[in-house]
């Protein structure tokens, strides 16, 4: 029975869902899920990446030094929480177009920096972020309008600050400077904050991103259906090789009409119905919530860790990561580096953000390293020799003349 159940959920995980959680554990749940290769692949580099980003900011930390770097043997004893197996001088030389590691004769000690074109994409990415800080300040606002309380945790904030956008700064840079906007009070336990929305706005001042897709969707030239008939709608799209039975279409389109508050409304206690369409709303608009928190990220991705810091400020009653593996047309979950991830899928094409942001086209340039690993080197420095002898009788034949 069990065997079965875990089959058919594969073919309609939808339909399937309420069945699954009392017949399996979660961990079948979730390896019972329909693959996508695309993200997949995407994930088997950005594992690594995430231990890149982890070094990389440890390099970073030490200004004092020119060029900044960090010795082998502090970075060797981090190695266990970096998660680097291998260990840390294995792990660096796998990624030479970022790291570069010599030994410093005075100190009788190895030491790694980062390559001249690793310092220069960060560099690159600390300008994005600034030039971006207009659009920092709109989605923390948005984050905070989502929660029943207009307040969320600085803690929460802070797992999910390089998601959003944020300057490593943003309690200076972005939370003082607005005091209009933020407030930051003290938490009921100790050495614990919370940041709080001061700033008043009117109903419907925000949009949320589904509904930009709605109204997008109505606009199109080929559009065949009607305004009220997607009014409670999400985009759809499923992994490839999944089917879809009759029974499941029908399923998501009872799904999809079903109607709901949206993020950024109130959510009144009279609407806290445990009747069967109420419980039914109450999902619908976890699902919206989530799908607008993704849409705010720069990446249109985050760990099923940290968006769970943000459940019970956003009314959430459920598993958050059920909600990912109910609707796998809106949400991808990778398992990769022993870490959830989830992507929003609409957001994405053949591996890259369709409407990619400043901030993120910096950042892939560092991902489209990792990608590269060792390879290209001989060939770069082939280039520099090259270089540098074209240059040299350049400068002889500039000598004869």
């Amino acid at each position: 029975m069990r065997t079965y159940i875990i089959k058919s959920l594969f073919k309609h995980p939808f339909t399937f869902s309420i069945t699954i959680r009392s017949k399996t554990t979660s961990a079948q749940y979730v390896a019972s899920r329909a693959r996508d290769a695309t993200f997949e692949k995407l994930m088997d580099k950005y594992k690594n990446f995430v231990k890149v980003i982890a070094i990389q900011d440890l390099i970073l930390s030490n200004p004092n030094k020119t060029p900044p770097c960090i010795s082998l043997d502090f970075l060797s004893k981090l190695s266990q929480k970096l998660h680097l197996n291998r260990g840390a001088p294995s792990f660096l030389r796998k990624y030479t177009h970022i790291f570069h590691i010599f030994y410093d004769p005075a100190k009788s000690q190895a030491f790694c920096r980062l390559t001249d074109t690793a310092l220069e994409i960060s560099r690159k990415e600390e300008e994005a972020v600034n030039a971006s800080l207009p659009l920092v300040v709109d989605r923390l606002v948005r984050l905070l309008f989502m929660s029943t309380s207009k307040s969320l945790p600085l803690r929460a904030v802070f797992k999910v600050w390089r998601e959003l956008g944020l300057p490593d700064d943003f309690e200076d840079s972005v939370i003082v400077k607005n005091p209009n906007l933020f407030r930051l009070c003290d938490g009921n336990e100790p050495r614990t904050h919370v940041l709080k929305l001061v700033g008043e706005f009117p109903d419907n001042h925000f949009t949320a991103a589904v509904e930009n897709w709605r109204v997008t969707e109505c606009c199109r030239e080929d559009c065949s259906v009607d305004r009220m008939d997607i009014r409670y709608s999400f985009k759809h799209v499923y992994p490839p090789g999944m089917r879809l039975s009759k029974t499941f279409r029908a399923k998501v389109k009872e799904w999809q009409s079903l109607p709901y508050l949206g993020p950024y409304e109130d959510l009144m206690e009279k609407k806290k119905k445990k009747t069967k369409a109420g419980l039914k709303g109450l999902e619908k608009r976890a699902v919206a919530i989530v799908h607008e928190f993704l849409s705010l990220t720069v990446e249109k991705m985050v760990e099923v860790e940290k968006i769970s810091h943000f459940r019970n400020c956003f009314g959430i009653d459920m598993n958050i990561r059920d909600l990912f593996l109910d609707h796998p047309g809106m949400f991808y979950l990778s398992t990769k580096g022993k870490r959830h991830t989830v992507f929003l899928r609409e957001a994405y094409e053949r591996g890259r953000l369709i409407d990619p942001n400043r901030v993120y086209d910096v950042r892939r340039k560092l991902l489209d390293l990792v990608f590269l690993g060792r390879h290209d080197m001989l060939t770069s420095k082939s280039r520099s020799v090259e270089i540098d002898k074209s240059e040299e009788s350049g400068s002889e034949n500039e000598n004869v003349d």
